[in-house]
């Protein structure tokens, strides 16, 4: 099956929102926007959705904290349990420093792991450039062919009046 984008790049980061915001006016399928540098507006103009990525790293970083005590807990009280002193076996406040360093490094090493997984961007795996310029200069549009109520002619309209350096139309074999 083939699926056909239209692609406009443009040379400033105006351009690129005015071009962004127009084209999600007019309902048009957005795929994705590539910038050398963040865009501040550039994600509301999209359409994208507030990340989640947060909450996934505080919850991480809870769980982390969670398997350390129990660990601690077993450790000191069921697997090896010493007298040390006559102190409890089960005294929190001797847990609390390993305990943070513990979730600090959990939830940070688990959410990096959490974001390559739902960004796909497994090993290996290769980003296809839009164009050269994205890494460097130059900011690209994709828009999404959607079939026949797709308006390539609107969709060309809103890139010149963007002031796009190049209008491109891209297939791509899936299998």
């Amino acid at each position: 099956m083939n699926q056909r984008y239209l692609i406009g790049i443009f040379e400033r980061e105006e351009d690129i929102l005015s071009a962004t915001n127009a084209s999600r006016l007019h309902g048009f399928v957005i795929s994705d926007v590539y910038a050398p540098y963040a865009v501040h507006g550039l994600d509301k103009a999209i359409g994208l959705s507030p990340s989640r990525l947060p909450w996934v790293c505080f919850l991480l970083g809870l769980l982390g904290a969670a398997l350390k005590v129990w660990f601690e807990f077993w450790t000191t009280g069921i697997d090896w349990p010493v007298n040390v002193g006559g102190k409890p076996w089960n005294s929190l406040p001797a847990f609390v420093p390993v305990t943070f360093e513990v979730m600090v490094f959990f939830a940070g090493v688990s959410t990096v792991i959490a974001f390559l997984f739902v960004s796909r961007l497994w090993p290996g795996a290769r980003a296809p450039l839009a164009d050269r310029g994205v890494t460097d200069n130059r900011f690209v549009l994709i828009l999404e062919d959607t079939g026949p109520a797709f308006d390539q002619d609107r969709a060309r309209e809103i890139f010149k009046k963007s002031n796009a350096v190049d209008i491109e139309e891209r297939v791509e074999t899936t299998r």
